[in-house]
């Protein structure tokens, strides 16, 4: 059975949170518009993105909304590119002991060019098999997640993500779900007791380990 580890990003593998609000600012200001701050971002984070445009921006007609975030996201891609974000302690070295012995994979419900830019700041694609984001087919990330595992020939794929959103996407994908409980979500109570969760991302290996062994 080949058994691949699927990512989510913001929230799981690193909090950009601070560094997209500086970038996103640089044209919203220019705008004559409220500067966004952290935490109007870690509200969003993990939403697709037109639903992330509507949250930041309901003031605004949808399309003008739309309109705006790519903008912002061009200078975003090239900002995190340049200088990363906060990755939660132990990723690097966790993902370099599970390469050996799983296929790692990332599905997000971010832009084109997001994940590129955290693998090309940190050195870290060689460990990733195959990704998929939201803004190269606008499909959920249930649907992503299903492509990536009919894609790579996935018997069995763990999503490890941090919000409810990313539970149901798992489900909906035939996956089972590791939560990443110092992340930006909070599971109901009823889901945090069907699924195992690992509150630093150095618990992952021994977490996959049971799974695998179930």
């Amino acid at each position: 059975m080949k058994t691949g580890i699927v990512f989510d990003m913001d929230g799981t593998l690193w909090d950009s949170a601070r560094e997209v609000a500086l970038a996103w600012n640089q044209v919203i200001v220019r705008r004559g518009m409220r500067p966004l701050t952290d935490q109007d971002l870690a509200r969003v984070m993990g939403l697709p993105m037109d639903k992330l445009a509507r949250a930041l921006f309901p003031e605004m007609e949808a399309q003008a909304s739309y309109d705006l975030m790519d903008e912002c996201v061009l200078v975003e891609n090239d900002y995190l590119e340049a200088h990363g974000a906060t990755l939660y302690p132990g990723v690097e070295e966790t993902l370099r002991s599970l390469r050996h012995s799983y296929p790692l994979y990332i599905v997000s419900n971010c832009q084109c060019g997001y994940i590129e830019a955290f693998l090309a700041h940190y050195g870290l694609g060689e460990l990733f098999e195959d990704t998929q984001c939201y803004g190269l087919n606008r499909k959920q990330k249930g649907e992503n997640i299903r492509i990536v595992a009919e894609r790579n020939g996935l018997d069995r794929v763990i999503y490890v993500g941090d919000i409810e959103g990313d539970y149901h996407a798992t489900v909906e994908a035939g996956g089972q779900f590791v939560h990443a409980a110092y992340g930006f979500g909070v599971l109901p109570e009823e889901i945090a007791k069907k699924v195992p969760a690992i509150r630093r991302f150095c618990e992952l290996p021994a977490v996959i380990e049971k799974i695998c062994q179930e």
